[in-house]
């Protein structure tokens, strides 16, 4: 048959042409990829590529320093895992703002995946993702999450928290668990209509599982179980993350099922009234495979809870930390909010005529950093960050430490 076909003059030009435009294609490819050469790094070790040139208590630091060497998109590898660090405030910026589609995809570590198995907010990927997200927002903007309603649920919580202070009548105490249970009560108020009691031993229990997990995540086993995850069930930081997540679960679902039983179509209380009135319409209408399902419910509830609660306290315990320790500024804010407010709580509209407290928070916030890496993304298909080849098999890691640090940059 091959002899049929090359006795044909024009059976010849074609796959003469045919051979020509595949050396060509390579060629091509070989020249692009020398043009976007992929980014630079430490010359990894077999089996624990870079594991022993990063301090993994102080990962953020190592990476800043590494880019020192190897400018602000580097990569590295963790054990086997090889990935790409963008390092710094412009970068971070220029990927996940200026190039939000192709740069919007989370890695899923493993760890991650024991939180939700894929399911929620936080945690996930795809059109799941974007309608959990989409609802979310939608949802928390009609609470008025930045609005007055939100201010209200805020100022109550404030005078919970105020009056747990002035118990200890000036003296000294540890303020940590009081202010995670204030940042979380108004977490509360969105996700199930009701704040609780700081004395609720379930409550407390849902938020010291949290805070827990959230510092263990970052210990160095879980980010070595993160790249090597077959270690996994010799790890007991694991193990302990495994368990506060099955109970944690079970306390989350014991306040939806309350939700439930009292529900009423006509009257949205929260959050997850919204969820379940949303997929009973959906229900309703015979619309199947609907990403309206107990699992997204869960742990999207799940994920807000946790991450709200941590980032809003931190935040708060960082500016009590700063503000003793440097008392003249405490002074000057004292003095702001005396002339400006007086004996009322302070509300969002005095902003504007709180310059002084305003550059104060916002220099608490650059300084305290609490969260230098971005939870570890990846790329939807092969792109380019400045000249670099960013394959779509590759995990990313931005962050920007360091660069918050340095006045000359304009946030």
């Amino acid at each position: 048959m091959l002899e049929d076909i090359f006795q044909s003059p024009t059976s010849v030009s074609l796959f003469g042409v045919f051979v020509a435009l595949l050396l060509l294609h390579l060629l091509y490819s070989s020249f692009s990829s020398q043009k976007r050469p992929e980014p630079l790094g430490p010359r990894p070790l077999p089996v624990f590529g870079n594991l022993f040139q990063v301090d993994l208590k102080r990962l953020d630091q190592s990476l800043f320093n590494l880019s020192k060497t190897y400018g602000p998109v580097f990569q590295v590898y963790f054990g086997p895992k090889k990935v790409v660090v963008l390092a710094g405030y412009r970068t971070v910026k220029e990927a996940l703002l200026n190039q939000a589609d192709e740069f919007g995809n989370r890695e899923i570590a493993p760890i991650f995946y024991d939180f939700n198995q894929g399911h929620g907010i936080v945690f996930s990927n795809g059109d799941s993702w974007t309608e959990m997200r989409r609802f979310a927002l939608s949802t928390l903007k009609d609470f008025g999450m930045g609005k007055k309603m939100s201010e209200e649920i805020i100022i109550e919580e404030c005078g919970y928290l105020i009056k747990e202070m002035e118990q200890y009548g000036g003296e000294a105490f540890n303020n940590t668990q009081t202010i995670n249970y204030a940042a979380s009560n108004v977490i509360s108020a969105l996700m199930f209509g009701k704040r609780f009691e700081y004395k609720d031993p379930i409550f407390q229990n849902m938020v010291e599982r949290g805070n827990q997990n959230i510092r263990l995540t970052g210990s160095a086993s879980i980010m070595i179980y993160n790249f090597i995850p077959w270690l996994g069930p010799f790890l007991k930081n694991r193990r302990t993350i495994l368990k506060n997540i099955k109970d944690g679960r079970a306390d989350i679902w014991r306040k939806i099922e309350e939700l439930k039983e009292t529900l009423d179509p006509e009257v949205c209380r929260c959050l997850v009234d919204a969820f379940l009135i949303r997929k009973k319409q959906l229900e309703d209408s015979e619309i199947r495979n609907s990403h309206y399902h107990d699992n997204n419910l869960l742990y999207s509830v799940i994920g807000l809870f946790v991450a709200g609660t941590d980032t809003t306290a931190t935040t708060l315990k960082w500016g009590l930390l700063y503000l003793t320790k440097f008392p003249h500024i405490q002074d000057r804010v004292q003095e702001e909010l005396s002339r400006v407010v007086g004996s009322r709580q302070v509300r969002i509209e005095d902003r504007k005529n709180l310059p002084y407290t305003d550059a104060v928070i916002h220099e608490i916030q650059r300084l305290a950093n609490i969260a230098p890496m971005a939870l570890p993304h990846a790329t939807s298909k092969d792109i380019t960050l400045q000249g670099h080849l960013i394959k779509e098999v590759n995990a990313f890691m931005p962050f920007s430490a360091g660069t918050l640090l340095d006045l000359g940059i304009s946030l």
